[in-house]
């Protein structure tokens, strides 16, 4: 923007130089109006301005969640190093929460003891519980072998016994009945002694048909109920112990959940208080490193975002997260400088450039370029249509030479350098339509002759074809009475920006076309020079040239 800035100001003299020769076309000759085509070198630069910065920077923010007062801060300006006391902020408000904090704090340990110890208990009586089942079950186990290898076995041979003591007896009175009968029949026995016989003999056979009996009903039927009742139990003895375990297990998942309850709570209460005892230590903030200490009111987009606020003192209430301070890494400085959308695709990182600080004009500072920034940044509501690049320049600088962020600065970066070639001043070069030109003295007047040029810095182009080392040509553009040939459309039209075919064409008659709107715009830019103000179509002129002169820029060497 500078080199733009400089080409529109010499075209503004140009035009000025111009009219006050119109005025007197037969006027002598400045000698500074005309320059001599040599063979030299030049870079190739491109313009830009921007500010200082730091290629690092740390910030200082509040970290408070709740309302945060200044009670002390660093004054802006000074110098900290690491571990220096930047800031402290009111902190009464958080130890009386930190109080609190640890209240609840032992009443969730109290809560986690007392479901811990219940959880114990709880635990304790199931075991206890399914021990006792457990030994009913057994003892069912047992009454169930017993029963079986025991009172089975027992009131078998007992009914066993029964029957054939029965059968003997039975057989015994048979005989002594039969007896009986003989000795009845003899008279040596009574009737009565004879009934006696038989009523026993009776008796013993009803008494073998009653065990008998008694030994089928058992096979058949008390067996049954006996072993029914024996498995019963040990099945009951096994369901009471599921019903005694899944009523502990209930309880213990219940007092489990209540203990899970309380360890969360005591778990959230402690991490509350460590969360305030950080808070607590975030109100003494201090410098994570060495730096300047730059409040961040007094950078610009925090002048933006907080409007006429003052800078942050005692008693400012910050909000939380809020930028405080930065602390810039003075001892390595970068220059962000400004790039138009047109040349912004000819600088590379590495490229150098050389940067002067506004506060130390006369003293360039070297650098190298790190990076361009991927979006462009637009020229808001003065210039919608403005498209810059921010181009990051790592400066070669030391510490001692008093740079500081925000300085205002403009730079050169170097895309290429040319050596040995033709080249004539930039102001010396003239555009007809696609055909570019110069005006050469020729017959008392000036003539104009198509050349062919090639890469160019802010001050000077190369001339490929057209000029010779040694021939002269004019800084200005010449008033109409002045002009004695121009070049044939037709012909330069075929070899755009090509050497000249022989002589130009003599004096045209009349007034040449386009010379009207030349004076007229001329006249403009004089009245505008001398405002200090370039006119918007000179500015256009001016950028067009610029562009057009680097456009062929990556084709340079060096």
């Amino acid at each position: 923007m500078v080199g733009i800035m400089a080409i529109v100001a010499v075209s503004a003299w140009f035009v000025l130089a111009d009219d006050s020769d119109a005025a007197d076309p037969s006027a002598t000759m400045d000698a500074t109006q005309l320059h001599e085509v040599t063979r030299s070198g030049f870079n190739i630069m491109v313009p830009a301005s921007g500010e200082l910065a730091t290629e690092r920077q740390l910030e200082i923010r509040n970290l408070l969640e709740g309302r945060a007062l200044i009670t002390e801060i660093v004054p802006e300006g000074s110098f900290v190093r690491k571990g220096d006391t930047l800031l402290r902020l009111a902190d009464d408000e958080i130890l009386d929460k930190i109080k609190d904090s640890m209240d609840k704090v032992k009443t969730a340990e109290s809560n986690v003891i007392s479901a811990e110890q219940t959880l114990a208990i709880r635990q304790s009586t199931m075991a206890s519980d399914l021990e006792k089942a457990d030994l009913e079950i057994e003892i069912a186990q047992l009454g169930m072998k017993a029963w079986e290898e025991g009172e089975l076995l027992s009131k078998r041979q007992s009914q066993q016994l029964s029957i054939q003591t029965a059968k003997i007896n039975s057989e015994r009175l048979q005989k002594r009945f039969v007896e009986a009968k003989s000795l009845v029949e003899d008279g040596h026995i009574s009737n009565d002694e004879f009934d006696q016989d038989r009523i026993k003999m009776i008796e013993a056979d009803a008494k073998v048909k009653e065990v008998e009996l008694a030994q089928k009903v058992y096979e058949q039927y008390t067996i049954k109920q006996e072993r029914a009742q024996k498995e019963s139990s040990v099945e009951q003895s096994n369901a009471e112990k599921g019903r005694i375990k899944q009523r502990h297990l209930a309880e213990i998942v219940k007092i489990e959940a209540d203990v899970e309850s309380a360890r969360f709570k005591l778990e959230t209460a402690n991490e509350r208080l460590t969360d305030l005892r950080t808070q607590l230590d975030a109100c003494i903030i201090l410098a994570p490193g060495d730096g300047l200490v730059v409040y961040a009111s007094s950078l610009s987009g925090e002048r933006r975002g907080r409007g006429d606020e003052p800078p942050p003192q005692v008693g400012t209430e910050l909000r939380q997260n809020e930028l405080v301070i930065v602390l810039p890494d003075t001892s390595r400085m970068i220059a962000s400088l400004k790039v138009g959308e047109a040349l912004s695709g000819r600088v590379r990182p590495g490229q150098p450039v050389v940067v002067f600080s506004d506060s130390r004009p006369n003293d360039p500072v070297n650098g190298t370029v790190l990076g361009v920034s991927v979006l462009a940044e637009g020229g808001g509501w003065r210039d919608p249509n403005r498209r810059d690049y921010t181009v990051r320049v790592g400066l070669d600088v030391d510490p001692e030479f008093g740079l500081k962020p925000s300085m205002r600065c403009r730079g050169e970066i170097v895309l290429g350098r040319v050596d040995d070639v033709v080249n004539v001043p930039i102001q010396a070069i003239f555009r007809k339509g696609p055909v570019a030109f110069v005006y050469v003295p020729d017959e008392g007047g000036f003539a104009q002759k198509a050349v062919k040029i090639g890469l160019s810095s802010e001050m000077l182009v190369e001339v490929r074809d057209g000029l010779e080392e040694g021939e002269s040509v004019l800084l200005r553009r010449p008033s109409p009475g002045e002009v004695v040939s121009e070049i044939e459309m037709a012909t330069a039209s075929s070899r755009p920006g090509g050497p000249p075919s022989g002589r130009p064409t003599g004096r045209p008659s009349g007034r040449p076309g386009g010379t009207k709107d030349s004076a007229t715009k001329n006249k403009t830019t004089k009245t505008e020079a001398g405002t200090a103000k370039a006119d918007s179509k000179s500015e256009n002129t001016a950028e067009l040239s610029k562009k057009e002169a680097v456009s062929s820029a990556p084709e340079a060497t060096g």
